[in-house]
């Protein structure tokens, strides 16, 4: 039986706030990577969205928070096999400034399980990251994002 192909385009924020990340926990329902795996807040935008506001949707969605500004970072493509799937996901990362509060996910069924801030000395270990979230922290400990939370 051949694999069914997919792309996707998705949109990815890249925040962080006192050496921390914040990542999202994927759930069972994860269509790309692997459940389990800390990953970017964001998602698929959908057809005749805007980039942007898909990162604004998925952000409130995923996270609770509201997205004030994004900046385009990067492009990404990635190829991933998942439940007879292979996915071909262009991924573009965002540096954003998010408006704080108490992280929230208010998704119902979706790919996100729980959203965190994870301080940057504890993602040494990319095997818990996936791969669009270890090329995050790598630009992020690059200096090649700069971000920030307003209050």
């Amino acid at each position: 039986m051949n694999a069914q192909v997919r792309t996707r385009i998705s949109a990815y924020a890249i925040a962080a706030e006192d050496d921390r990340l914040l990542l999202v926990r994927l759930s069972d329902a994860s269509p790309v990577f692997m459940p389990g795996l800390f990953h970017l807040p964001g998602g698929g935008i959908d057809p005749g969205e805007q980039p942007v506001e898909a990162l604004a949707r998925e952000l409130l969605e995923e996270t609770g928070l509201e997205l004030t500004e994004a900046r385009l970072l990067d492009a990404r493509t990635y190829a991933v096999q998942r439940n007879d799937v292979s996915w071909s996901l262009t991924a573009l990362f965002y540096a954003v400034t998010l408006k704080g509060g108490a992280l929230t996910v208010t998704e119902i069924d979706g790919s996100t399980e729980a959203a965190v801030w994870i301080p940057l000395a504890d993602l040494q270990d990319d095997t818990m990251l996936s791969p669009a979230a270890a090329d995050a922290l790598r630009m992020l400990v690059s200096g090649r994002a700069s971000v920030t939370i307003t209050r």
